[in-house]
């Protein structure tokens, strides 16, 4: 297996000439909540006050946007951060930019949650893409679940790199994905929670 670069700097190392790319590269893992946590509290407010939703379906529609976030959680680190054919020189530079820098310094506090930059455009085209396949209104209950989701990951990403755990359940969050960063890339690419990698046969022998 090829030995990967990893740094233990926790430096951010410089991907763009342009400072203003730069600058949109970095972000505080503090940040997605102050923009998250108002979209998901606006839908709610939508789903119950302009829709007229009821408490079971929403409750059900907002459960919904949790699990399906897991599985999207599990695609995109799967299929589009780990997208890197060799043959292909764009999209090596592209993963470098979206994630493989992340791998190559595993440290860097800047880089640890998505910015801005990139969550917010995901954010809307996922809201329209549920908008299209739910029900009219309904994505307003399930959108919220779904965001809640990628705030968990996101808030729990930065803690398994920077936290120490006490909790049994953290403990094997954290061993999970730094087996993942640590033993074998092509492994592991669940990181809130490891229920795809056993579904689809992607996660590691633990002892």
């Amino acid at each position: 297996m090829k030995k990967n670069y990893v740094s233990n700097s926790q430096e951010s190392v410089r991907m763009f000439k342009s400072s203003f790319l730069e600058a949109l590269s970095k972000v505080h893992f503090l940040v997605p909540v102050f923009i998250f946590v108002p979209v998901i509290l606006v839908s709610i407010y939508w789903s119950f006050f302009q829709i007229g939703l009821g408490v079971i379906d929403f409750i059900e529609y907002f459960l919904l946007g949790l699990f399906v976030w897991t599985l999207t959680e599990y695609v995109m680190h799967r299929f589009v951060f780990h997208y890197a054919p060799p043959n292909k020189p764009w999209a090596q530079r592209l993963h470098f930019i979206f994630h493989g820098v992340h791998h190559d310094y595993p440290s860097d506090a800047k880089r640890l949650v998505m910015p801005p930059s990139v969550s917010i455009p995901l954010a809307t085209g996922f809201f329209f893409l549920f908008g299209l396949i739910l029900p009219a209104g309904d994505v307003y209950a399930f959108f919220p679940g779904f965001m809640l989701g990628y705030l968990f990951y996101d808030m729990t990403h930065y803690a398994i790199h920077h936290f120490n755990f006490k909790g049994n359940i953290w403990k094997k969050i954290k061993q999970h994905h730094m087996l993942h960063h640590y033993q074998d890339p092509d492994k592991g690419y669940g990181v809130s929670s490891p229920l795809w990698d056993k579904v689809f046969r992607s996660d590691f022998i633990k002892k």
